[in-house]
Order: C-alpha cells, then sequence, then structure tokens
C-alpha cells in the first residue's frame, strides 16, 4: 500500500502555480530568505538546544530560512506579531498542501519524512474556507457531545490503572509508561476503537511522528486502521465521537471520515502526552514550582501554561503557503513555498513585555485563527488531571537522572522528550482484576453550534469498546486488565 492521496492525489490542478519549476512561472526569483543559509531543524543539535537555534534565526529578522528534512525548505516566522499575522490573514495565506510547489515539482521527494505530516488530505486542517468551516464543523460538534465530568473521570480512573501498574516498583519512565499510553486510553474510550484496530493506529502515528521511522510504512499503516475503525462503526454505531461525527448534518464520506479521524489522532496523542510530560519535567525540576510542590501546593495549572509558552508540545508547525508573491516584514516569500510558524519561538519573542506566565493564556500553543486548535479545553483537562493525579499519589517522586542528561528526540515539529526516568518510595496496591468502566457517559444533549442539529448527531448509547496503548500496549494493556 502506498501512501495515501486524496482528491487530485496531492497534485496541484493544471495552471497552479505550484506546476513551475524553480525559478520560473509566477513565483519569480528565489526569495532573499532562500538564498542566505538555512538553519536545521532536525538534527541533535537543534533537538538538544532549540531555543540557541531560534535566538540565531532571529538574528534575520521575524521570518528566517530554516531547513526541516534533508533537502526540504522552508521560511519560519519566529516573531509573535507576524505568526499572528500569517495565522489571520486567510485572504493572503492558504493551509492547503497541493500549493506546495517543491513536493508537486518532484523537489522534494514524496518519502521526506516530513511529507506525511505536511501532505495534502480532506481534513479540517489542510482545507480553506467554506469546505475547512463544514469540515471543522463536524469536529467541534461532535467533540461537544463529550462530557468534561465523564472525560475526568475516565482519566482519573486510567491514571490510577497506570500508577498501580508502575507504583510498586519505585521507579518509572513516565514517558513510555504513563504519559504515553494514557492519551491512547482516552482516544479509544472517546473514538470506540477495538484494541486491534488500536495497535495499527499507535503504529502508523508513532512513525509519522519519528524523524527515524519509515514515513510511508507508517502512513500506510495508519490508513489501514482508520479504515477499520470508519468500517466498524458504520455497521455498529455507538456513544462515542466516531459515530457522531458519522451522524454529523455534513454527510462526511468514509474518506473524509478516516481523514478527520487521522487529524484528531494526530493532535490527541502525540502532543498531549508531549504536554503532560514537559509538564511533568517542569514541576520535577524547577525550583520555581518545586518549592511550591514542597510546601504542599501543586501548581499544575502555572506549570502547564508555563509549557505552553516555553516548550508546546508542536513546537513548529501551522504550516501556510503564501498565495501569491508577497513581503511580510522585509522577506519575499514565494507562492507556493511552505511557511511554518514557530510557536516556541514566538511564543519567546523577546519583543513581547513581561516574563509572567501563570495565567496568561496569550501564547499560541494552540495556533490562532480560524484554524485554532478546536479541542483545547479537553486536551488541556487531560494533561491537568494526568499531572495531578501522579503527583497526588507518587507525591516524592524525582528525577532519577539530572535535567540536564534528559534527551529529546529528533524532529522540526514537535518538542518531545525520549524518556523521562523517575523514582519514588514504592506503594502498595491491592489486588484487582477491575476494568476502566466500558459504559459511554458522554454528553449526549449539548447545547450544539448554528451548524448542528440535534436530532441528527443524536446516537443510541451503547458501551465504548476495549482500551489499549502504544504500539502493542492497547492489546498488552486490555489483558492485563482483565488480568491475563
Amino acid at each position: 500500500m502506498t501512501t495515501p492521496r486524496s482528491g487530485p492525489d496531492a497534485v496541484p490542478p493544471p495552471g497552479c502555480p505550484a506546476h513551475a519549476g524553480p525559478g520560473e512561472g509566477a513565483a519569480g526569483p528565489a526569495s532573499p530568505a532562500a538564498l542566505r543559509t538555512a538553519e536545521s531543524l532536525y538534527g541533535p543539535e537543534f533537538a538538544a538546544d532549540p531555543a540557541a537555534v531560534y535566538a540565531r534565526l532571529r538574528t534575520y529578522g521575524s521570518i528566517a530560512p530554516v531547513e526541516i528534512a534533508p533537502g526540504v525548505h522552508a521560511s519560519l516566522v519566529t516573531g509573535y506579531r507576524t505568526a499572528l499575522e500569517v495565522l489571520r490573514s486567510p485572504e493572503r495565506f492558504s493551509k492547503d498542501p497541493r500549493r506546495w510547489r517543491g513536493l508537486a515539482d518532484g523537489t522534494v521527494p514524496a518519502d521526506s519524512p516530513v511529507v506525511p505530516m505536511m501532505m495534502y488530505r480532506p481534513n479540517a486542517l489542510w482545507t480553506d474556507g467554506d469546505e475547512h468551516a463544514r469540515l471543522r464543523g463536524a469536529i467541534t460538534d461532535s467533540l461537544s457531545r463529550v462530557d468534561p465530568n465523564a472525560l475526568r473521570g475516565y482519566v482519573e480512573h486510567s491514571a490510577d490503572t497506570l500508577i498501580d501498574r508502575f507504583g510498586p516498583e519505585g521507579r518509572a519512565d513516565l514517558l513510555g509508561e504513563y504519559g504515553a499510553i494514557l492519551p491512547l486510553l482516552v482516544f479509544n474510550q472517546l473514538f470506540g476503537c477495538p484494541p486491534e484496530t488500536g495497535d495499527k493506529l499507535v503504529e502508523g502515528m508513532s512513525g509519522i511522528f519519528d524523524a527515524d521511522a519509515d514515513s510511508e510504512k507508517a502512513n500506510a499503516v495508519l490508513a489501514e486502521g482508520v479504515a477499520e475503525l470508519v468500517a466498524l462503526k458504520r455497521e455498529r454505531p455507538g456513544a462515542d465521537v466516531t459515530s457522531w461525527l458519522m451522524a454529523h448534518p455534513a454527510r462526511l464520506t468514509d474518506e473524509e471520515m478516516m481523514h478527520q479521524l487521522v487529524v484528531l489522532m494526530g493532535a490527541g496523542t502525540e502532543p498531549q502526552q508531549n504536554l503532560i510530560c514537559n509538564g511533568l519535567r517542569l514541576l520535577l525540576s524547577d525550583d520555581r514550582f518545586g518549592g511550591d510542590l514542597a510546601g504542599g501546593s501543586m501548581p499544575v495549572e502555572d506549570a502547564l501554561d508555563e509549557v505552553l509558552w516555553t516548550d508546546p508540545p508542536m513546537a513548529n508547525y501551522a504550516i501556510h503557503y503564501p498565495l501569491h508573491d508577497l513581503e511580510l516584514d522585509g522577506t519575499l516569500l514565494r507562492e507556493g513555498d511552505p511557511v511554518l510558524v514557530s510557536l516556541a519561538a514566538a511564543n519567546t519573542d523577546p519583543a513581547l513585555a513581561g516574563d509572567r506566565r501563570g495565567g496568561n493564556r496569550a501564547h499560541l500553543a494552540w495556533s490562532a485563527g480560524a484554524h485554532t486548535c478546536p479541542a483545547k479545553s479537553p486536551a488541556r483537562l487531560i494533561a491537568a488531571v494526568a499531572v495531578e493525579k501522579l503527583l497526588d499519589r507518587l507525591p516524592d517522586t524525582e528525577l532519577a537522572v539530572g535535567v540536564s542528561r534528559l534527551e529529546w528526540r529528533q524532529g522540526p515539529f514537535h518538542r518531545a522528550l525520549a524518556a523521562l526516568p523517575v523514582r519514588f518510595p514504592p506503594i502498595t496496591v491491592p489486588v484487582t482484576t477491575d476494568e476502566p468502566s466500558g459504559a459511554s457517559t458522554w454528553n449526549t444533549n449539548p447545547a450544539p453550534s448554528s451548524s448542528t442539529s440535534p436530532a441528527q448527531t443524536s446516537t443510541e448509547r451503547e458501551p465504548a469498546y476495549g482500551n489499549g496503548g502504544r504500539q502493542r500496549w492497547w492489546s498488552s494493556l486490555a489483558r492485563w486488565w482483565r488480568g491475563r
């Protein structure tokens, strides 16, 4: 199975400027940014110290040339004001990757590791105008049916289940044994995904985010998994987000269903684990928060605010394509060349006044404009509950290595730890075979948005399917919960 393409197979229509080769057509001559030395965003130096790279990039101004994979060039927006201008200007910038000239003319190879994260799919992330509004409306209306109280309860139960597993050991990798698994359990519950299908979804999504993985294979595995989930829910709808998307008046096709699920899973798993683990790292290593912890207070919300400002889970993304050649802050941006927004660099722009971030939600971690994250409230709730529960159950947790020895995964888009080893006094856990409840208690009668008809999105309530985890954890945890 090859990398899936949708619509016009990711090839622009005839006459589109993306067909023009380098230096020809409407794009004109190379932009000044393209002629300057590009900083690499995918190597070990960037992973170890992105702030130093951003500082060098700022010497170019608010937009700088970068290389996001071998031979793949882009412009990176590092200024906060300029980032907002890009994010809020659909009349000048498109989200549609079919405009990406380098991919269309073969300059960027189809098997480049960044292509699966940038290629066109008919989802709310990569569309504009009325089509974007239709797809986004289906997502926001379906997510609005999730009861926050039920979601909190499920996160708490899942967190307790995971902590019970490693708590008696007195040590754990909070990334591999907690932060990476918990969002997948929640995703499984929200979307009614059985463990065997979850295996494929997690393998595919993990491979897309991993710079060292076979991106084409990962994309194929992911496509197979979401196709299975869509087919299952067409036959057996339930009280879950997948079924509500299907029942929405937007009347999503199976292909559209698959691609909305991909974008939702991508946003709800890898970035979510990074937010959880980056928050725990900060709380366990920064005296501003550690002192409060020692005094019996857990400033989890302040820590999450700090992470969202300085180490957002998706550090560089929000990819746009100029609709025509234009000059922005003294830099010529060529039609069809990718422009990435550095959410991390924009948030730490020296031009921003003050350094008090606790309670300040003006960061760009959730993006801004028409494409701002539609799930930021549940995402923050999941992270906050996960961190609070861990520190409540294991209050004497400390890093097992110095904070400077923690390693970060390589890649241009995310800010992700490779591991988060900790130690703590072992806890005693009573033997139990309880499983997380399978009964869905999501809100089936929300206040819908203007695009939703309540009668058309209502589904019969039935038990959700089993749980799982990253790669084979979906199946292994399901067996473990059942005492097998």
